[in-house]
Protein backbone atom coordinates (compact mmCIF):
# COMPACT_ATOMS: atom_id res chain seq x y z
CA UNK A 1 0.00 0.00 0.00
CA UNK A 2 1.28 3.54 -1.06
CA UNK A 3 1.81 6.44 1.96
CA UNK A 4 -1.40 8.41 -0.55
CA UNK A 5 -3.24 5.18 -0.22
CA UNK A 6 -2.87 5.04 3.45
CA UNK A 7 -3.98 9.14 3.44
CA UNK A 8 -6.87 8.56 1.19
CA UNK A 9 -7.87 5.84 3.72
CA UNK A 10 -7.82 7.75 6.86
CA UNK A 11 -9.39 10.54 4.88
CA UNK A 12 -12.49 8.21 4.57
CA UNK A 13 -12.33 7.18 7.88
CA UNK A 14 -12.35 11.17 9.07
CA UNK A 15 -15.59 11.98 6.79
CA UNK A 16 -17.31 8.70 7.96
CA UNK A 17 -16.97 9.89 11.42
CA UNK A 18 -17.86 13.36 10.12
CA UNK A 19 -21.15 11.75 8.59
CA UNK A 20 -21.73 10.22 11.81
CA UNK A 21 -21.48 13.29 13.94
CA UNK A 22 -24.07 14.61 11.77
CA UNK A 23 -26.51 12.20 12.13
CA UNK A 24 -25.66 11.93 15.90
CA UNK A 25 -26.11 15.96 15.98
CA UNK A 26 -29.74 15.67 14.50
CA UNK A 27 -31.40 12.94 16.51
CA UNK A 28 -30.37 15.13 19.54
CA UNK A 29 -32.17 18.17 18.41
CA UNK A 30 -35.29 15.88 16.93
CA UNK A 31 -35.29 13.61 20.14
CA UNK A 32 -38.29 15.80 20.96
CA UNK A 33 -40.17 15.64 17.78
CA UNK A 34 -42.53 13.57 17.77
CA UNK A 35 -43.03 10.93 14.97
CA UNK A 36 -38.67 11.07 14.41
CA UNK A 37 -36.95 7.79 13.60
CA UNK A 38 -33.67 8.37 15.24
CA UNK A 39 -30.77 8.38 12.51
CA UNK A 40 -28.30 5.22 12.44
CA UNK A 41 -24.84 5.42 10.67
CA UNK A 42 -23.15 1.96 9.48
CA UNK A 43 -20.13 1.99 8.27
CA UNK A 44 -18.55 -0.49 5.31
CA UNK A 45 -15.81 -0.80 3.58
CA UNK A 46 -14.82 -0.10 0.52
CA UNK A 47 -13.45 -1.91 -2.16
CA UNK A 48 -10.56 -0.10 -3.07
CA UNK A 49 -9.77 0.61 0.96
CA UNK A 50 -11.52 2.83 3.17
CA UNK A 51 -15.13 3.31 5.01
CA UNK A 52 -18.07 4.83 3.46
CA UNK A 53 -20.58 6.01 6.47
CA UNK A 54 -24.36 5.23 5.37
CA UNK A 55 -27.07 6.77 7.22
CA UNK A 56 -30.96 5.37 7.48
CA UNK A 57 -33.85 5.57 10.02
CA UNK A 58 -34.15 3.53 12.70
CA UNK A 59 -37.38 2.35 14.79
CA UNK A 60 -36.03 2.63 18.00
CA UNK A 61 -36.22 6.41 19.94
CA UNK A 62 -33.29 8.49 21.33
CA UNK A 63 -31.54 7.83 23.75
CA UNK A 64 -29.43 10.98 24.75
CA UNK A 65 -27.00 8.38 26.86
CA UNK A 66 -26.88 6.23 23.86
CA UNK A 67 -26.16 9.89 21.77
CA UNK A 68 -23.17 10.81 24.30
CA UNK A 69 -21.10 7.24 23.72
CA UNK A 70 -21.82 7.65 20.13
CA UNK A 71 -20.26 11.01 19.85
CA UNK A 72 -17.61 9.70 22.04
CA UNK A 73 -16.47 6.47 20.19
CA UNK A 74 -16.69 8.88 16.72
CA UNK A 75 -14.57 11.71 18.43
CA UNK A 76 -12.17 8.83 18.96
CA UNK A 77 -12.17 7.09 15.61
CA UNK A 78 -11.81 10.57 13.98
CA UNK A 79 -8.80 11.63 16.15
CA UNK A 80 -7.29 7.86 15.65
CA UNK A 81 -7.51 9.00 11.93
CA UNK A 82 -5.69 12.18 11.78
CA UNK A 83 -2.86 10.60 13.69
CA UNK A 84 -2.97 8.08 10.74
CA UNK A 85 -3.39 11.15 7.91
CA UNK A 86 -0.55 13.05 9.55
CA UNK A 87 1.70 9.94 9.87
CA UNK A 88 1.06 9.09 6.43
CA UNK A 89 1.87 12.58 5.40
CA UNK A 90 4.68 12.88 7.70
CA UNK A 91 6.41 9.87 5.33
CA UNK A 92 6.16 11.32 2.32
CA UNK A 93 7.97 14.75 3.32
CA UNK A 94 10.56 12.24 4.20
CA UNK A 95 10.82 10.04 1.35
CA UNK A 96 10.65 13.46 -0.64
CA UNK A 97 13.55 14.62 1.29
CA UNK A 98 15.65 11.48 0.32
CA UNK A 99 15.03 11.88 -2.45
CA UNK A 100 16.30 15.39 -2.60
CA UNK A 101 19.13 14.43 -1.56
Amino acid sequence: MSISGITSIALSGMRAQTTRVGAIANNIANSSTPGYARLNTSLTSVVSGGVQALVGPTASDVDPATELTDLIEAEQSYKANAVVFETGADMWEMLMSIKRD
